[in-house]
């Protein structure tokens, strides 16, 4: 009893620090095809619709075929990809007017807006008087505090790489700059919104249709259309559509395999497993493990900010884990209570029963 509620916490907890170590190693190859040319709307279409072959397979055979798919369903998948896709769209203008920095400060608004989302619609229960609902706020208020203490102060050098090109988009004077900035802070403000949204309908999505594979795929399909109209109407150039250099070709496959179908299949997994909250911590915590990969892989210098910053992520992660399992381990003594309520108990027990409730 004791390892399977064990495994019940650590699976999704080493599923979803693998997603975050992976996204940052998507994003170097990704950096790097961009930089030999490769247009990034495009991009989405290509790897949306390699993903959607790869999991074409399953989706024709290996469905649960006893999970049937009505057309309100089918609706809401459209909408999911909606999201997604519009979502994405909006990140590439907002980071066109702004910069990576700002939009990796704003991307840590997200665990701060699914939260609400969930707690307004009745996703998560929020009880101010439990310790287990304290921890969470103010775990998930640590947690942001900590992600935009890494991206906004640097500090003094703690370790110089062998390579010293530091990344230029590390922020010295955030708010010093054109007015072009407030817009694209703007614009990053509805993807982080947009984002939460995609947290919560996702949750929601599965709880009622729980086949994981199946929402990806459909979610995949979706923004496949959608990227594809939209590229249609922007790119008129049909140079753009062509793949020329390996490391393109790569970023698509490694972004369609561990980014389309792994990473967005964890993420459903882990909504029905644990909830949007959960999903959402992961994203702080993102930073902690880019700040590790980025000094050992791309030679970029260590600083104090990065340390410290990435010590308040931890603690502030670990207390919403704390008053998760917390709030998990009373739902288990509530439904232990309910099943002995149908025979007999003595008091102490009715007491205990009580106090927990």
């Amino acid at each position: 009893m004791a390892l399977a509620s064990w495994l019940q916490n650590t699976i999704p907890f080493v599923a979803m620090v693998t997603v975050e170590c992976t996204d940052v190693g998507l994003s170097v190859i990704s950096k790097a095809a961009l930089t030999k040319g490769m247009n990034k709307f495009v991009s989405v279409v290509y790897y949306n619709a390699l993903g959607t072959l790869i999991l074409l397979p399953y989706f024709l055979f290996r469905r649960n075929k006893g999970a049937s798919l009505t057309w309100s369903l089918i609706w809401r998948f459209f909408l999911l990809g909606l999201i997604g896709s519009s979502g994405q769209i909006i990140y590439f203008t907002g980071l066109k007017f702004s910069s990576p920095t700002l939009s990796s400060a704003m991307a840590n608004l997200i665990p701060i807006y699914t939260f609400l989302l969930a707690v307004i619609f009745r996703i998560e229960k929020l009880h101010l008087r439990r310790s287990s609902s304290q921890a969470k706020t103010l775990g998930a208020t640590v947690a942001v505090t900590g992600a935009f203490m890494i991206t906004l102060y640097r500090g003094p050098l703690l370790l110089m790489a062998s390579s010293t090109s530091d990344s230029p988009d590390h922020p010295k004077l955030l708010f010093s700059q054109q007015s072009e900035w407030l817009i694209g802070g703007l614009l990053l403000v509805l993807v982080c919104i947009s984002s939460a949204i995609w947290n919560v309908a996702q949750a929601a999505t599965v709880k009622e249709y729980p086949e994981e594979m199946t929402v990806v795929f459909f979610y995949t399909f979706f923004i496949t259309i959608q990227a594809l109209c939209f590229s249609v109407i922007v790119e008129n150039d049909i140079d753009a559509w062509k793949l020329t250099t390996g490391v393109e070709i790569m970023a698509i496959v490694c972004t369609a395999i561990f980014g389309s179908v792994f990473r967005i299949g964890i993420h459903t997994w882990c909504l029905r497993k644990k909830g949007p909250v959960y999903v959402a911590m992961f994203k702080p915590l993102g930073m902690a493990v880019a700040v590790v990969l980025t000094v050992i892989f791309l030679g970029y210098n260590l600083y104090l900010g990065s340390v410290i910053g990435s010590i308040v992520i931890a603690l502030g992660f670990y207390t919403v884990m704390w008053g998760q399992m917390k709030e998990e381990d009373l739902v288990r003594n509530n439904e232990d209570c309910s099943l002995i309520s149908a025979g007999q108990r003595t008091p102490l027990l009715q007491r205990r029963c009580t106090e927990d409730a």
